[in-house]
């Protein structure tokens, strides 16, 4: 399913086929968490900013408007309109990050909705059922998200219970494919390496999981407020153990120099709402750094967002149109804003695909990173 075309280092160009289309990697996901982008940005918009996969949330869309629901009008290609991949997460980070109130136990997690407190139960088999009614392309096990730092005995029980659970969720997934009445019988499931800031714990974990044989592997329960450094330390850590013939997902990261330097390290495959959310508040990401546009120096400028670039937005307004949406609380601002960061992304990622296919990202990767996050 994934084909490693070539390497640069450890950088790595590939595609990775799924029944509904196949991924050119290394890829960015857009993050849709309730079935849509936020600021206004449909499905119909992602065919025209080179967005490959959409990414859905699957506690989210338990809560509304049902899973049951979505799958009754089709599964969430048809309920959103995006006919290419589709990735859902588990609801672990969630359940975690979200819940009012929560008791982990070893079928599950038992917590309190964030929107109206009643009570939900979710463990492994529940997380894969959700996700076969949504009929994604492809389902994330269900583990535990764990704070960084956590104490390392607390830690490595955890990562043994997300190794549990995750045998559980390959299980219930074999079964739910076999089931006449499933949406998407081929549904794929990634497993997640946990371990916190520990790299014997991720090591290890990397080493079980990897003997599943899975359809892909992520990195989770990093950019969650440990050091970028720490973060970079981690994945090189893990790199050398992760399967090579399977593509690689980091999950929730990041900003274009995350990406780039994770890029660099082995990952294939990214997601993060930074670009979207960020671009709701007026910071632009372009090819000279990050402009915010809440700046009073942007009032009088006639000049695209980024000179450098072919979005919708930047080829027909300007930086003092977009600063004037953005300061009247105009909708159109935020979509005009949203469309181009995610545009940006996107391009991004196919700038990197071309500079593996030419053998020269190691140069552009030395360029860009000391650029793009620096602040206009």
């Amino acid at each position: 399913m994934f084909k490693l075309i070539k390497k640069e280092g450890n950088a790595r160009r590939g595609e990775f086929v799924t029944p509904h289309g196949t991924i050119q990697t290394p890829a960015f996901m857009n993050v849709a968490t309730c079935g849509a982008i936020k600021g206004a940005v449909s499905a119909l918009d992602l065919k025209n900013i080179k967005c490959q996969v959409q990414l859905c949330n699957t506690y989210h869309l338990h809560l509304r408007p049902g899973d049951g629901n979505v799958k009754a009008l089709g599964g969430i290609h048809q309920f959103t309109r995006w006919d290419g991949p589709i990735l859902t997460d588990s609801g672990g980070f969630q359940v975690f990050s979200l819940a009012k109130l929560r008791n982990i136990k070893e079928e599950g997690v038992y917590f309190n909705s964030h929107i109206d407190g009643r009570k939900i139960f979710m463990g492994p088999e529940e997380s894969m059922q959700i996700q076969s009614n949504l009929g994604s392309t492809i389902a994330m096990a269900f583990d535990e998200c764990v704070e960084n730092p956590s104490p390392y005995e607390y830690t490595k029980n955890s990562v043994e219970r997300t190794t549990r659970w995750l045998i559980r969720c390959k299980e219930k997934m074999a079964q739910l494919n076999a089931r006449e009445d499933t949406i998407n019988k081929k549904q794929m499931l990634f497993g997640i390496n946990q371990g916190g800031i520990y790299h014997d714990l991720r090591v290890n974990h990397m080493k079980e999981i990897a003997g599943l044989n899975l359809d892909g592997y992520a990195i989770g329960g990093l950019a969650v407020g440990e050091p970028t450094e720490v973060m970079y330390e981690i994945i090189e850590a893990v790199e050398p153990f992760a399967p090579k013939d399977k593509i690689r997902y980091l999950m929730g990261v990041g900003t274009p120099v995350n990406i780039l330097e994770a890029v660099h390290r082995g990952v294939d495959l990214f997601d993060c709402v930074m670009p979207s959310r960020n671009a709701r508040h007026g910071q632009l990401f372009t090819w000279n750094g990050v402009r915010n546009l809440n700046n009073a120096k942007y009032e009088l400028d006639s000049a695209p967002v980024d000179e450098h670039c072919d979005c919708p937005t930047c080829r027909n307004f300007s930086r003092a149109y977009l600063r004037h949406l953005l300061k009247s609380g105009e909708m159109l601002g935020m979509r005009l804003a949203v469309i181009h960061n995610l545009y940006f992304y996107n391009n991004f990622m196919e700038i990197i695909r071309q500079k593996l296919d030419e053998g020269t990202f190691e140069e552009f990767y030395a360029k860009q990173r000391e650029i793009l996050g620096v602040r206009i």
